[in-house]
Order: structure tokens, then sequence, then C-alpha cells
């Protein structure tokens, strides 16, 4: 799972790219660079692109941890291990900017606002809640009110050559398919950002639900509303949209499999791994439409590039939708499918019952298998904990599954329909050595490797676990294979007496 680096070779394979000479020289702002795409952003930077002068990165205070204190554990993660062991001078070219999208000015000092604004040239905002449950007031505070205190920050810009928004493929909920615009709200997205201004926060809940509609929740309503604002600041500024579909573990950069979180896909093949997930409501013959994260910041890197080279301007601004759209699809039974393979190839440490969850579109059949698989096993196991006096925690975990699938259900009960025609000219225009280095290439992809490098990914930089644990969790599997053929045989059993109980009392009735 890891990679040798050689930056001699690096080096010089970067003399001949067009996209990586480009930003020599030229300082860089990243705000979102603690989330996934960020980090992985911010390392493609570094990596590919070594003559780059400075990438600021905006980073807040959270949970007691100082902007400083979240940068060096950022650059103590393993994506960043290469870059420490053979050229940690290149670290240095990382500025620290203390603040936050939420606040008014970005929170960020005089000093550093003057320094932003006489050094940037390109800028990519990132920054957002990926909170599906947010309240109406968070999401629109920090991904649309956020987004517009960006945009007035880089209007004084002296040297801005491309700002751009990450946005996301499920933000216009209401189109059967979504090209590559941008498509106004029906609401004004200033008046919504005025809301609490003369609404109380109660009145605010009360109203989200009829405010957002048809969006299922207020992530992907606030996001359509930042494409607006972003809109709005076009051709003043040089601003382009990148829409990312479901953003998934690395498939080799930084590292094959890395992820940090376990968010979406990653977060149900751990848990069906682990035992604890058994029933997923979803139409197992819909695509799954998303993207590894390498793949969806070499894009972002490239448009970056595009923007800032292209002098004549169109007539509207230009939008990238980052989704494979049939160039290497596959269903989400087959995500499951191979998930599961990979899994019982790749065990995970402490699993609570053998893998063997599935999909079903029939809520009615759903209900029941999280009642009888999901629930009654989960009170059965703390009260067992509660009388040993041991710290309960299945409860805890089946809420935040039951949750998680509550949010993701919407995703995974349609078919969604994605243009990519924009970014496919964009990666067709590369030179080859670009075309390797920010590879978009998702007909090459090879699912096989990919899932085993996600569960192994999974495995190893979120939940932590040592890859020398495999072969004993290999065992521990066997045995939880036998007993699910014992309860499978009890289960049947019980079922046949009974029928038999039933059998015998008609007979007497008769």
């Amino acid at each position: 799972m890891t990679n040798s680096v050689d930056f001699n070779q690096v080096e010089s394979k970067m003399e001949k790219s067009v996209i990586s000479q480009f930003f020599n020289g030229r300082s860089v702002f990243v705000t979102g660079s603690t989330g996934l795409m960020g980090k992985v952003l911010v390392w493609k930077l570094l990596y590919s692109c070594p003559g780059i002068k400075n990438i600021f990165v905006l980073i807040r205070s959270k949970r007691g941890k100082s902007a400083l204190l979240r940068y060096q554990e950022i650059i103590k993660a393993p994506l960043f291990d290469s870059i420490r062991k053979t050229k940690k001078s290149l670290l240095s070219k990382l500025q620290v900017v203390c603040g936050d999208v939420g606040l008014d000015g970005l929170g960020i000092t005089l000093e550093m606002k003057e320094r932003l604004i006489s050094e940037v040239s390109i800028v990519f905002h990132g920054a957002a809640t990926l909170n599906l449950d947010a309240s109406l007031t968070e999401a629109i505070n920090l991904n649309t009110s956020g987004t517009l205190r960006m945009l007035e920050l880089c209007s004084d810009m002296k040297n801005l050559e491309a700002f751009v928004h990450f946005s996301t493929a499920f933000c216009h909920v209401d189109l059967d398919t979504l090209d590559e615009e941008v498509h106004k709200s029906t609401f004004d997205a200033y008046n919504i950002m005025r809301l609490p201004s003369w609404l109380n926060e109660n009145s605010i809940k009360m109203v989200t639900p009829h405010l957002i509609s048809p969006h299922p929740n207020t992530y992907t309503f606030s996001k359509r509303l930042a494409e607006d604002v972003v809109s709005d600041f076009y051709p003043q500024l040089p601003v382009v949209i990148a829409r990312p579909s479901i953003v998934t573990p690395a498939l080799k950069e930084p590292l094959p499999g890395w992820v940090d979180n376990l968010n979406g896909p990653t977060g149900i093949l751990a848990a069906g791994g682990k035992g604890v997930l058994r029933s997923i409501l979803c139409n197992s013959e819909y695509t799954a439409e998303a993207v590894p994260v390498d793949f969806a910041i070499n894009a972002v890197i490239v448009i970056a590039w595009k923007t800032a080279i292209t002098k004549q301007k169109t007539n509207v601004i230009p939008v990238y939708n980052l989704t494979q759209h049939n160039l290497n699809p596959i269903t989400w039974e087959a995500v499951m499918a191979k998930g599961r393979e990979e899994t019982m190839k790749n065990p995970f440490e402490l699993m609570l019952w053998y893998p063997t969850g599935s999909l079903t579109s029939n809520r009615f059949l759903h209900t029941y298998k999280v009642i009888c698989y999901h629930w009654i096993p989960a009170y059965l196991i703390d009260g067992i904990l509660f009388l040993l006096g041991q710290k309960r925690f299945m409860i805890r975990v089946q809420q935040k599954i039951s949750d998680g699938l509550r949010v993701l259900q919407y995703f995974t009960l349609r078919n969604w329909d994605f243009t990519n025609d924009r970014l496919l000219a964009l990666r067709d225009s590369l030179s080859e050595v670009d075309r390797k280095t920010f590879s978009i290439d998702f007909e090459k992809m090879d699912i096989d490797v990919y899932f085993r490098n996600c569960i192994l990914g999974a495995r190893q930089y979120c939940l932590k676990e040592d890859p020398a644990s495999i072969p004993k969790a290999r065992k521990t599997l066997k045995v939880l294979y036998v007993l699910d053929l014992v309860v499978i045989y009890l289960k049947y059993a019980l079922v046949a007496w009974l029928l038999y109980k039933v059998y015998e009392q008609f007979s007497a009735v008769v």
C-alpha cells in the first residue's frame, strides 16, 4: 500500500509537463485543505508541480485544536510520507492561513489578506460542510455565504487567473440529465443568505423542508445556490465550476486506496465487511456514479490551468462534470459483489458477524431486515455488555449506520445521468505527458484491483488495522462462516417446526 518516490525522476518528468511548468513561480490559495479532496490536492500540487511558489491553505480552529496544530497533523498523515522522507523542503511551500469561510472577512488578519491579494493567482475553493443533516443556517453560511466571502476576497486579487469552485454533480436534483452548465435556482441566493436576519432558528427549521424541496438535504440545496453566486461573478472574474460525483478512495495517488473517512460507499463496504450492515435500500441495477479522488483532483488542476490560459472568455461560465458517465460503468450490485469478494480475501478485524449484506429496493423487506439483523442484535449485544458491566456501543453504531443509510438512499434509488463532454474534450487536448501526469482515464481503471485497494485502504487508513492482521482475520472469518451456517440451519428448523405445529392444529380441527 506504499509507493516509493524518486523525486529526481519526478522533477525531470515535470520539466516536460506544460501544466507543471505553468505553476512554476505561481502561488495558490486552497480552502477545504483538511478534507479528503483538499489533502490530495495539496499533495498533488507539491508532487507534480514542485516549482510552485507557495500554497496558502485556509484552516480553521476546531474542537480545541488551533489551525497550526491541525496543519501539523495533516502533514504527518501517511499520504505525505514520501514527501517528508525524500523532499521535505517542499513542505516549506505550505503557508497556513488561520481563518474560516463561515466568518465575515474569512476571519483572516489584515496582513495575511494583503499578502493573499498581492501573491495569489490561482484559487481552489473546496471548503464546505459535507454534513447532509446540517441545519439550513449552517449549510447556507458555510457553503453559499462562504463562497461569496471567497469571491469578494478574490475580487481584490491583483493577479487572479483562475478561481475553481468545487460543487457537486448532485446539486440539480430536479433535472433528469445534468449537462455542463449552470441552471439558476428558482430562489434568489442572496435572499436565502439573508434569511437568519429576519427569521429565528426555530422558524427556519420549520420552513426548511418546504424551502429546499425537491432537494433531499440542505447540502445539495446550498451548493446549488453557491453555483448561482459563482456565476454572478462571471466574466468579471475567471471563475469556473467543477462538479465531482461521489468521491471515492484514490486509484493510484498519493497511495492506492488512500481515504481518510468512511463516508459514502467506503463506509458501506466497511460496515458490510464488519458484519454490522445487512441490508441497504438501493436499486441494484442503477449505476454507481463515483470518481476516485485522484481523478477529481487531477481534473481540477487541469481545469485551473485551462481557465488561466484561455484569454477569450465564453458567454457563459464554464462548468465541468467530473463524472465517468458510462466510460467504465458499474452498478450498485457489482459494487457490493466486488466489495464482498475483496472483503472475503482481506477481512477486517473484530468482525461481529459473517459479511452477508444485501441490496433491496423493497422498503418493506428492507425494514424487516433492519429490525431483525440490525436493531435486535444491537440491543442483545448491548444488553449482554450492560450485564457484564462493559461499555455499550452497538446501538450507537447502528444509529450511525441508520442515519448514513437514510441520507444515502436518495442517491441509490435513482439513476443519475451526468454529461461530461467538456471534461473529455479538455482531457483529449492534453499532451501525452500531461495526460499521464494528470490522469482522468476512467476507461483504464482495473475495477478488481481498485476494489482490493479500497478495502485495504479503509482497513489501514480509516480503521487503523495493521495489514499483518489479515491472516488472523481470515481464520476468524472461517469461524463466523460456520456460525452463520448454524444460525441459518436453526432458523429454517424453527420455521419448519412452526409450520408442523400449524399443520398439527389444522389436522386436529379437521
